[in-house]
């Protein structure tokens, strides 16, 4: 429209020469924005005045041929010309685009007539009909190849009801066939009073509300669906682990397995060996029912597994010459983001492949998820190296047992170990700050635990202090393939850090043991619960990608597990609340002090007050036309 505006509302030579130069494409822009601009107009004058312009301009319709010097010449002599010109015929500006429909009767124009003209134009106006725009579906942007690209699907209900919900394969593939689910003839199953989970079954978020509280935030529930769009011996599966080992990884391979095996009768699954590079420089391994049956009594992987790699358009360039349709990748929130980039290239191909994520981190820090697996595992090993510690440290005459473990950004595993240990007198995580020298700090409380006890035990997280220890030796910013920086190793800066303060008493010689049991932690088998756990997150990613869902992850959200868009949880991570009764708990528990200023621990709670009051009222705030849509 403002294209057409601007064309018309110039009328200096130079517009008007340049579009003599061009005339085949002149006649139709002409056309095209005259109705353009007569379809926006209401007011009769406006109207007339554009159509005056139109009439001055007669000669850009007609197009006469032109003229040498010397014919010019001769035509003055003679009386003029009324003979009919012929409009050219310039059918690559209509005849190519479907949009555009010329009239079956050609057109003529008489040149020497005004009135001609005008009759002219309306019969142009009345042969071209303009296409109705084209709008992409709710929850879509279009692609540079003009192929559909899901969005966020967000679902508005009553009363503040707020679906996220995740991209299924009829978004952008909208008429693949449907299959009856092959459970619904499974003898084990036979005794199920429910064989598949409903198609509004969703999961909230927050369950505790106050009566006039919104609904907030849901997900769709995990589990069968009574329609799968993808048969059993069509199927070819894969199956990669990435990033850093941890217990359980075996188990979620082992129940993929088994789960497409036995539930699905699916025959064709492929093992990717050594991460995200292995789709293109490494050959895949068959999985059969055999070959796992008993991996999950080991540790690691038996795929392998690395750091980076992630080469978006091989790795799916080998989906594609593989003839692979489902997707399973488990990995932490870095190979999560990977996922996420792989589901964007699949849909943006139209590809019929579910990608779907299951999410693995012994640090506990994946965001909406109540926990990753091998966490239960991770703290139940490092009893065991506390344990020692304790042993240790009361053996002797002011002794100090110090434990470091694994805990990047999030301190969850030092926060629930130092709670289920009962024997730990100090825990430091990343996300509670503390200083070593002066009044209230760690120096001090470890010199007066010592009077009071003899003996002490600290556990440290392994990203805690990094901004101290940066103070003390010169700090490179390097990361590892992943994008993690790199953390100086803070159990042994704080050894160091400990010994140098009493060697000035040397009236209280101290004793320190240290204790690092981070791949020890990483290397072992999951125990039971986890096991468990394993089991029911391999099974959702499976019972989801059969009935066509992808770009998801998989986890439990208030005891019900479900199916949760790749967005959510990479984009910030998971992290320990200290202004949470839980960290309180652990605190009365040991005993220590919060080695914080009152002003850091209100600006604490006013930024996660800020933040709890974003997410109300981003579940709230809702535009009537979203109602019961997508976005």
């Amino acid at each position: 429209m403002d294209l057409s505006i601007h064309l018309l509302a110039r009328k200096d030579h130079g517009l008007r020469t340049n579009l003599e130069l061009v005339r085949p494409t002149c006649q139709g822009l002409i056309v095209l924005c005259g109705i353009s601009v007569l379809g926006h107009v209401e007011s009769k004058a406006q109207k007339v005045e554009i159509f005056s312009f139109l009439l001055s301009s007669s000669r850009f319709f007609s197009f006469p041929k032109s003229q040498s010097n010397s014919q010019k010449k001769s035509s003055n002599k003679t009386k003029p010309n009324t003979k009919k010109i012929k409009t050219q015929n310039h059918t690559p500006l209509f005849s190519s685009n479907p949009y555009f429909k010329r009239s079956s009767t050609p057109q003529k124009v008489q040149s020497t007539s005004n009135s001609s003209s005008l009759l002219d134009l309306k019969s142009r106006l009345s042969a071209v009909k303009i296409p109705e725009p084209v709008k992409p579906r709710a929850g879509r942007r279009m692609s540079a190849e003009g192929k559909p690209v899901i969005t966020k699907k967000i679902v508005i209900g009553d009363a503040g009801y707020v679906l996220e919900d995740v991209p299924h394969l009829t978004d952008y593939l909208p008429d693949l066939p449907t299959y009856p689910n092959p459970l619904q003839d499974h003898p084990a199953y036979s005794v199920v009073k429910q064989y598949f989970v409903n198609t509004d079954d969703t999961v909230a978020q927050t369950i505790v509300v106050h009566k006039s509280s919104p609904r907030g935030v849901h997900f769709r529930r995990a589990g069968p669906r009574q329609k799968a769009y993808f048969e059993s011996d069509d199927v070819t599966a894969c199956i990669v682990t990435c990033g850093g080992l941890c217990p359980g990884l075996n188990t979620v391979i082992r129940e993929i397995v088994c789960g497409l095996y036995d539930m699905y009768g699916v025959k064709t699954i492929l093992g990717i060996e050594g991460g995200y590079r292995g789709f293109y420089a490494r050959n895949t391994i068959n999985l059969t029912r055999k070959t796992v049956s008993d991996i999950h009594k080991r540790g690691g992987t038996v795929l392998g597994t690395s750091r980076g790699g992630h080469d978006t358009t091989k790795i799916v360039d080998s989906i594609q010459d593989r003839g692979i349709n489902q997707v399973y990748i488990i990995g932490g929130d870095g190979t999560q983001k990977g996922a996420s980039v792989i589901f964007e290239e699949v849909q943006r191909r139209g590809l019929k492949v579910a990608v779907v994520g299951v999410p693995k981190t012994i640090d506990n820090d994946i965001e909406v998820i109540e926990k990753s697996f091998g966490f239960d595992t991770a703290v139940e090993e490092a009893q065991r190296a506390i344990n020692a510690a304790h042993v240790e440290s009361e053996s002797q005459e002011n002794g100090i047992g110090l434990v470091k473990l694994m805990g990047r950004n999030s301190g969850f595993i030092a926060m629930y170990a130092t709670l289920a240990s009962r024997d730990v007198d100090c825990c430091l995580i990343p996300e509670s700050p503390f200083y070593l020298e002066g009044k209230g700090g760690l120096l001090e409380f470890i010199e007066k635990r010592l009077k009071e006890h003899g003996h002490m035990v600290i556990v440290v997280a392994e990203g805690a202090g990094q901004d101290l220890i940066a103070q003390d030796m010169r700090s490179m910013d390097v990361h590892d393939a992943s994008g993690n920086k790199l953390l100086l190793d803070v159990g042994l800066w704080l050894s160091q850090k400990i010994k140098e303060h009493f060697v000035r008493k040397p009236k209280m010689p101290i004793n320190l043991k240290y204790i690092d049991p981070t791949y020890m932690i990483r290397a072992i088998p999951s125990n039971a619960s986890d096991n468990v756990y394993c089991t029911l997150l391999a099974h959702s990613a499976v019972h989801g990608a059969m009935a066509g869902y992808t770009g998801f992850t998989v986890g439990p959200v208030n005891g019900r597990h479900a199916y949760i868009p790749f967005d959510r949880i990479t984009e910030k991570q998971k992290k320990v609340v200290i202004t949470d009764r839980m960290w309180a708990r652990l605190l009365s528990s040991t005993n220590q002090p919060s080695f914080m200023s009152n002003k850091y621990i209100e600006d604490s709670k006013k930024d996660n007050e800020a933040h709890n009051g974003t997410s109300k009222a981003e579940n709230v705030s809702t535009d009537a036309s979203l109602t019961n849509g997508s976005l």
